[in-house]
């Protein structure tokens, strides 16, 4: 298939073009490079050994993303591209709504012109917001907290109409929960521009000498060691369900939602404990306050997914650590040194 990618030189996006190559599908990126660099497709080729294309542009940019579809004219579209910061999105919620929604509006419409009719959508857990039971499966009540989250569920619903605004087209949204790792070449992996706004690339910067300390926000959290406990999975299991939503789409309904986790939690004192063991470092900590509306547990029902989708994910906290630390230590500046 001809697949054309949004956000694909970002993390998530970098590792799922190495699993759409490897499945030997053509791959288009087209990226902003806002959070990303272009020196990841260099290390996608080299671990797949094979070429793909790359756009530089802004998916609210309708025109140039129009052109950009209608030259690649695409089988599938994988949408990864968008603002992902919680914290960034209570402070400019504008930007997560012009970016996030408007963008993924202007996907559509180009779609539409070159009758691309499949779309496997980069949602999140966040949509949930607040746990009224555990796990969280699909069938939770849906209440977002915050404005990355309000962005993703509009999306969502976005993707609904469209696909019932014609009888061809088909969606499937993948709700993640925290991905974190990186390949286990140590060729690409997370490297966030500026300060991490996530757990696992600080304590990396932390093992590195880059960062101080790590702050840990809450140790009073009603969990087994009083740190707040998350769903982590490993950032290739993560890519392989897109590999494998592209590959089931047409035998499921046409709109579908799945959670993506490796169902269990970890809490942040164990995250960090399994770092420490991978890197051989002790990570220097402080507890600080609560932050405003963090949840003591989540974590995700992922039996929709193994069943209908047929995935397995396998990597425990012990590989993601390592594979993190492999990534940090080849690359201690990220793509800068590429």
């Amino acid at each position: 298939m001809k697949v054309f990618v949004t956000g694909g030189a970002g993390f998530i996006g970098s590792h799922a073009c190495v699993d759409l190559l490897q499945a030997n599908h053509d791959v288009l990126v087209y990226d902003n490079l806002s959070n990303s660099s272009r020196k990841s497709m260099n290390c996608v080729k080299l671990i797949t050994n094979r070429s793909l294309e790359f756009v530089e542009g802004d998916i609210r940019d309708g025109n140039l993303l129009s052109k950009a579809i209608a030259d690649f004219n695409p089988d599938a579209v994988i949408h990864f591209a968008g603002l992902k910061a919680v914290g960034d999105s209570v402070l400019d919620p504008l930007s997560y709504y012009e970016i996030n929604v408007q963008g993924s509006v202007e996907l559509l419409k180009a779609m539409n012109k070159v009758r691309c009719n499949v779309i496997i959508f980069s949602s999140s857990a966040t949509v949930y917001g607040e746990a009224e039971y555990l796990p969280y499966d699909e069938k939770h009540v849906l209440n977002p907290i915050n404005p990355y989250g309000q962005t993703k569920w509009i999306i969502e619903k976005l993707l609904h109409d469209w696909v019932n605004s014609n009888n061809h087209n088909r969606a499937i949204c993948l709700r993640y929960f925290n991905p974190v790792g990186a390949h286990e070449s140590g060729l690409i992996g997370e490297r966030p521009n500026g300060t991490p706004n996530n757990l696992m690339p600080f304590i990396a910067q932390v093992a590195a000498g880059q960062r101080d300390e790590l702050f840990i926000f809450g140790d009073d959290f009603p969990t087994r060691d009083g740190s707040g406990e998350r769903d982590f999975v490993h950032v290739s299991d993560l890519s392989m369900a897109h590999l494998k939503a592209l590959e089931k789409i047409e035998k499921l309904e046409r709109f579908e939602i799945f959670n993506v986790g490796s169902g269990r939690g970890t809490t942040v004192f164990e995250l960090i404990k399994a770092f420490e063991i991978a890197a051989g470092v002790k990570i220097k900590k402080k507890v600080v306050s609560r932050r405003v509306g963090d949840s003591a547990r989540s974590w995700a029902d992922t039996s929709r997914a193994k069943k209908l989708l047929n995935l397995q994910s396998y990597k425990t906290i012990q590989r993601m650590c390592e594979d993190t630390w492999r990534w940090q230590t080849m690359n201690p500046n990220g793509y800068d040194l590429k």
